[in-house]
């Protein structure tokens, strides 16, 4: 059975789902618990456990800048909850825009072209709320410079593209049940793929295949067919953020750790 047809099956099984009892179910598999796996890191790009960190505020690669306006959000060093070791990033996140609050780094020396593959530890307070909020970004150079955007909208993780506000899925009923709530109080393993020449898309929670957020290349009724019909995606992001951003309602707290970026995945260890 090809990739396509096996979405398309699944699509359609989400839907009569709903039909039948109005719910939604995630469609990440069950995994074992996050806290108790090692974080291996064999990025071929870089890999980031905070442990090297001397100061509270993100140093090194790593820098708290934001765009445009700044407000009562915060990124800083934190030597009391971490995924391993002994220190994590810790973003206290505030509703509205100019709360905003990131540590980044640079993608410079990294490959251009081809695969690129994100593997980050996130552990948050709060559920996603059902208005538009962003926790990790990338610009793009490729989409006038605009951001590719990893957060929640409707109570489950999606995908934003900033320059059309396109949404991965689609932000129907059927879509969202295709993706997956973010787990409060403990830590989720998020990784991703993107596919750089071909505008291909994929993700990952706790090892296990998003079935709403992939982009195959093949629109797909409540996935990728809003992501896909302004044709030609190919992104070339230059710096990952890991933060917190909101455009309406949504405070949150957030760690990050054990960061890695390659050409390869990692996985969770």
């Amino acid at each position: 059975m090809t990739l396509v047809s096996h979405r398309r099956r699944t699509v359609s099984a989400a839907v009569a789902a709903l039909a039948m009892t109005g719910l939604a179910a995630p469609a990440a598999s069950a995994s074992p618990a996050p806290d108790a796996r090692a974080a291996a890191c064999n990025a071929t790009g870089f890999c980031e456990d905070f442990e090297s960190q001397t100061g509270t505020t993100p140093a090194g690669r790593w820098t708290t800048a934001v765009a445009n306006c700044s407000g009562t959000g915060a990124a800083t060093v934190d030597s009391t909850v971490a995924h391993t070791g002994a220190k994590s990033v810790r973003v206290t996140g505030r509703a509205g825009y100019c709360n905003h609050a990131f540590a980044g780094t640079s993608l410079s020396g990294l490959p251009a072209t081809g695969d690129l593959y994100v593997r980050f530890w996130v552990r948050h307070t709060t559920a996603l709320p059902t208005q538009h909020v962003t926790f990790a970004a990338m610009k793009d150079p490729n989409d006038n410079g605009r951001d590719l955007r990893m957060g929640g909208q409707n109570k489950a993780l999606q995908w934003n593209r900033e320059s059309d506000d396109a949404t991965l899925p689609a932000q129907s009923p059927a879509g969202v049940a295709l993706s997956t709530p973010l787990p409060v109080n403990t830590w989720t393993c998020l990784e991703f793929r993107l596919g750089r020449g071909a505008g291909r898309l994929d993700t990952w929670v706790n090892g296990a295949l998003v079935t709403g957020l992939v982009v195959d290349g093949t629109p797909t009724q409540d996935v990728d067919q809003q992501w896909l019909a302004r044709g030609g995606w190919r992104p070339a992001p230059t710096d990952l953020r890991l933060g917190w951003e909101s455009y309406g309602e949504g405070d949150d707290t957030l760690w990050y750790d054990d960061v890695a970026v390659g050409t390869a995945r990692n996985g969770c260890g």
